[in-house]
């Protein structure tokens, strides 16, 4: 499986289910479900501790909402980011969500997820 060269639709059909269960565990401060795609590299800077922490002082990543809208994907190399529109159920505004896909031991791993 190549990525790279799926197209926008193939490819959101690989990031909405990903992108659902890391909001999902997100706002239920779900670490196990919250890294349960993430590749090998990704899960040694995301420990436990350091995601709580992240969840404790930011009221906006545990009240994300479950609607989003994506902006497109970027390819580049064996990645493709997928950018959304991402709200809060609780803080006002609207922020950018970035979801890195990869390829690791023939599966699509999560190599980059951030708010902005």
């Amino acid at each position: 499986m190549n990525l790279v060269d799926m197209s926008d639709d193939e490819i959101m059909e690989i990031a909405n289910p990903i992108w659902d269960s890391l909001v999902q565990a997100s706002n239920k401060k779900d670490y196990g479900g919250f890294t349960k795609h993430f590749a090998k590299d990704m899960l040694f800077g995301a420990n436990e501790v350091e995601i709580g922490k992240q969840w404790a002082s930011n009221k906006m990543l545990t009240t994300l909402s479950t609607d989003r809208e994506c902006f497109g994907c970027l390819r580049r190399k064996d990645h493709v980011t997928v950018l959304f529109k991402q709200t809060s159920t609780e803080i006002p505004g609207e922020y950018l969500g970035r979801l890195v896909l990869g390829i690791e031991d023939d599966s699509v791993k999560v190599f980059g997820a951030t708010i902005f």
